[in-house]
């Protein structure tokens, strides 16, 4: 299907209003409460669920707590990073999302007491809690690379996406020095869960074609370094990687863990089964293990047998209900279970916690259920990318059947990325999609 085809055809804002249909909660008189609901978080799975409860309850004291004065959007940190967009575009303010009824906290928890169901502060604030709603996202360990540190970004060949909007830039002034004077590249990931783990094969793919449409395809060596054996975690969309990669020339090196960089030589040292390598590059994109904030492990909500050194909170996969504390839920990244570390997933986290929420006051069950949904817009070049979507059992689950083939390289895909996952992005973070 072409451009043409597509617009006349399916009519884009009908296709961006599919993307927001899959879970609908019906409309339904506000349920009067007092309750006093804390949301730990203000990105975009607090926010979302604030937005929705305050039209959900009615009486409500709700209060989310985050230091954060800046809203990201952080789907759009890799279009930053290749140059496709300046870094304000991933900026808003967090108090331009939050509804009337909402009290803002802007401070960060220090602990939680699920015994005493209260939150204390750094400040030395103590609340006292109804329900408590975890969602401050995860901790991008930095530190746990020898030899670097954020002040590197942007220079001697280093860039790192995930930090943020100024560090995206700046490793797009890495990248884009690296396209024009060639060399080899390396595109890490960590061997801890992460947010978008899509990100890092993007930012090889693009990489390759900004240096390829500047022709010079032939001076740069691009390889993907991961601790993992596969390149994605679907074994269908791994293949296809593959595949592509082969294409293009992009090398690999699997069951490498970055562990150290040395920024003057230009040389990153990775853990092998064996030992260690050493490996000079003169481009790195470098990505941090990813951890829960440290709060989560010391109030006793992480899982105590799964991901022990990362910390995520215990809870239920399909209510995202805490398993041993009823008054908890778990939302967003922080979460611990398989899947769901990407705006698309929060997307669908947030009205299964909103209507187990809501019953619990009620006095009644929830019905609503997590599968695993998540989504990402894999970019494969300037123009095209595969609509990405799975379950918690790898099955693809395509939102336009017969309209987006998940595994081919397309202009709507990519166009979905562009354009209306920004715009369903902010309607979810208003609570109406």
């Amino acid at each position: 299907m072409d451009r043409r085809q597509f617009l006349k055809t399916a009519a884009f804002g009908s296709a961006a209003a599919t993307l927001v249909a899959r879970h609908r909660t019906a409309k339904a008189n506000p349920v009067r409460t007092s309750a006093r609901i804390v949301i730990i978080g203000a990105g975009a799975a607090g926010t979302a669920l604030a937005n929705r409860l305050v039209h959900r309850l009615e009486g409500a004291r709700i209060t989310l707590i985050d230091p954060r004065r800046d809203h990201l959007y952080q789907p759009g940190l890799s279009l930053v990073a290749t140059g496709l967009r300046p870094a304000g575009y991933v900026v808003s303010r967090t108090t331009d999302w939050l509804p009337d009824g909402v009290t803002l906290l802007p401070e960060r928890v220090a602990a939680v007491d699920a015994e005493t169901k209260t939150v204390s502060t750094e400040s030395g604030e103590t609340l006292g809690y109804d329900w408590l709603v975890v969602a401050p996202g995860l901790i991008l360990d930095h530190d746990a690379i020898d030899g670097f540190s954020l002040d590197l970004v942007g220079e001697n060949g280093i860039g790192a996406l995930y930090a943020g909007p100024e560090y995206a830039a700046r490793t797009w002034a890495a990248a884009n020095r690296f396209t024009q004077d060639g060399g080899t590249a390396l595109f890490t990931r960590p061997a801890t869960e992460m947010k978008c783990a899509g990100a890092p094969l993007k930012h090889a793919f693009l990489i390759d074609d900004i240096a390829r449409r500047a022709g010079n395809a032939g001076r740069v060596n691009m390889v993907y370094a991961a601790p993992q054996s596969t390149l994605f975690g679907v074994p269908i969309v791994a293949e296809k990687v593959r595949m592509l990669f082969r294409d293009r020339g992009i090398g690999t090196m699997m069951k490498r863990t970055l562990t150290a960089i040395d920024a003057g030589a230009k040389r990153a040292t990775f853990a092998t089964d064996t030992g260690t390598e050493v490996v000079d590059y003169d481009y790195i994109h470098v990505i941090p293990p990813q951890r829960a904030p440290e709060f989560v492990v010391q109030s006793g909500l992480a899982w105590a047998d799964r991901w022990t050194d990362q910390g995520w909170v215990e809870a239920d996969r399909q209510t995202l209900h805490h398993l041993r504390y009823p008054e908890i839920f778990a939302l967003g990244d922080v979460a611990g279970v398989p899947k769901g570390k990407t705006a698309a997933s929060v997307k669908w986290q947030v009205p299964v916690v909103e209507d187990h929420l809501v019953a619990a006051i009620e006095g009644r069950e929830g019905t609503q259920t997590y599968d695993g949904y998540t989504s990402c817009p894999l970019i494969t070049r300037i123009g095209r990318a595969m609509l990405v979507e799975f379950d918690y059992n790898n099955n693809l689950v395509p939102s336009f059947p017969g309209v987006i083939a998940p595994l081919e390289e397309l202009w709507i895909s990519w166009l979905m990325k562009e354009v209306a996952l920004k715009a369903t992005y902010n309607a979810m973070l208003r609570g109406r999609a």
